[in-house]
């Protein structure tokens, strides 16, 4: 667990060994990026949509010198807000940069001093204001129930929500299509399957059992092309991704200073995601099909070798196949217990 920990921190350039407790030095992101990474997971979503946004979201709540107060989102909130409308927003950083800032109050509200704001609003960083209401003894904001109270921070507080706000425009802009629901009211879950970008986010949000966390921060550290490759309705692409087990293992491999040389690097992290990439869906039949084979990948002039062991396990590059044809709307998902490393990026795969 230690392992997966420096992990994300070193994505995120963040120290974050656990949550707040008195007195604590760590910042907003610092416990976000902790509580990400943790057992039970709670802001996946969220922090990599910080990372996705632009830098002065990440650069505002790691400001020490700051204070604010955070409407946090949990995982099950953004997954809440459906497939679609989750990768729109992603994919757009002026828009995701709003949109969180949207959740962020200056000064320190702890969950008393809300419930004394009862009936009055707050105005947030990106200038429109959020409702205020109690009922029962729960606060509510803009209709979204506070569900984790008073996370101290160095530079302020979080408190956890079951809904993502959304902007008064974007809300209006819904309202011209279809009757808008109450801010706070779960969108039915989405049976048909969404894209490879869509799969990916949703396997990391998971809170039971989340896999592709590290996976995920990857994708959105690395060029933007990458996330929209992924999310190209119009493609047909077969991923083969790594565990966050296999994350932790290659930092093993290579060392801490050799990986943070990659992830610090977004060409070397973009050229490590693409090569994990083939165009064309293949399937499991289609993959074992090539054994003995090299297959070119979506990174310019690298393939992998496709081999067969005696139990009859597919191996990449020597790594194991582990879970097969994860259907997506855009092609397929392999998942692999290692992270494959082309020769430009150093290092051996793990």
């Amino acid at each position: 667990m230690r392992k997966l920990l420096i992990l994300l921190a070193l994505i995120f350039a963040a120290v974050a060994p656990g949550f707040a407790q008195e007195e604590t030095t760590e910042t907003i992101a610092d416990i976000v990026t902790a509580s990400a990474e943790g057992e039970t997971p709670e802001f996946t979503t969220l922090l990599a949509a910080v990372q996705a946004a632009g830098t002065s979201v990440l650069e505002t709540l790691s400001n020490p010198e700051a204070e604010y107060t955070v409407f946090a989102p949990t995982d099950a909130a953004f997954t809440a807000l459906g497939e679609e409308a989750l990768n729109a927003v992603l994919a757009d950083s002026e828009a995701l940069t709003n949109l969180l800032l949207y959740h962020v109050v200056e000064g320190k509200l702890l969950a008393a001093d809300l419930t004394a704001l009862n009936g009055q609003t707050v105005t947030t960083l990106q200038g429109e204001v959020l409702s205020i209401t109690v009922e029962e003894d729960t606060v509510f904001v803009n209709g979204a129930e506070v569900t984790t109270a008073d996370i101290e921070a160095a530079n302020g507080v979080i408190h956890g929500i079951n809904a993502v706000l959304v902007l008064p425009e974007v809300a209006g802009e819904a309202t011209a299509e279809v009757p808008a629901e109450p801010q706070g009211t779960p969108v039915p879950e989405i049976v048909a399957p969404g894209t490879i970008a869509d799969t990916v986010l949703q396997s990391a949000a998971n809170t039971e059992a989340p896999e592709f966390t590290y996976l995920l921060a990857a994708i959105f550290a690395a060029d933007p092309a990458v996330v929209q490759t992924l999310s190209d309705e119009s493609a047909s692409l077969t991923v083969f991704a790594p565990t966050d087990a296999a994350f932790a293992e290659l930092m093993d491999i290579i060392g801490a200073d050799e990986f943070t040389m990659i992830i610090a690097d977004q060409q070397r992290l973009t050229d490590l995601l693409l090569y994990h990439v083939l165009d064309g869906q293949h399937l499991a039949a289609d993959v074992a099909g090539m054994n003995g084979q090299s297959t070119a990948t979506l990174l310019e002039g690298q393939s992998l070798q496709i081999t067969t062991d005696e139990g009859g396990n597919v191996l990449v590059n020597g790594i194991q196949v582990l879970t097969t044809d994860i259907q997506a709307s855009n092609g397929v998902i392999h998942v692999i217990n290692g992270v494959l490393v082309p020769e430009t990026s150093g290092g051996e795969s793990s």
